[in-house]
């Protein structure tokens, strides 16, 4: 079995955690406009926008390379998670598994945070540990919490 682990960090966000949730939920087809240096399209495979079980195609920047990336989502509204597994894509050709999810907490009126966690294994041994893919993630929600706060 190859090398696996998870990762998680915390962002602190403005607003309110049902705002961002809901963006990161329902409305991932207005991330081109918002944060188009990291995401340069996002596209429905099966299912709708807001669908538990839909499949998304995202077309986005890491390390300032162009790569696609399948998803399949699954949401936990009780939670105010999102998750994203990951089927297709070069984040895949390293990975058998990777799955992010983004849970929006608040914490209190005034201070709220997205808890990522990234759980991963590599293809092999000799993969490398997806922490530019974290260092992505993490990035485009801080990205993402202005646009969320003027919407």
């Amino acid at each position: 079995m190859a090398t696996s682990g998870t990762y998680v960090t915390e962002v602190p966000l403005k607003g309110s955690a049902e705002k961002h949730y809901k963006r990161w939920r329902n409305e991932n087809h207005v991330f081109p406009d918002a944060i188009g240096h990291h995401i340069q399209g996002v596209t429905i495979h099966d299912g709708e926008w807001d669908s538990h079980g839909a499949i998304k195609i995202w077309n986005y920047t890491c390390d300032g390379k162009p790569e696609v990336f399948k998803e399949r989502r699954e949401i936990d509204d009780e939670n105010n998670s999102v998750i994203f597994r990951g089927l297709e894509g070069h984040v895949m050709e390293t990975l058998k598994v990777y799955d992010v999810i983004l849970q929006f907490i608040q914490k209190s009126p005034n201070d709220i945070i997205c808890k990522i966690t990234m759980i991963w294994e590599k293809r092999t041994d000799d993969s490398p540990e997806p922490i530019n893919y974290m260092k992505f993630v993490k990035s485009m929600v801080a990205d993402m919490d202005n646009h969320v706060v003027k919407a």
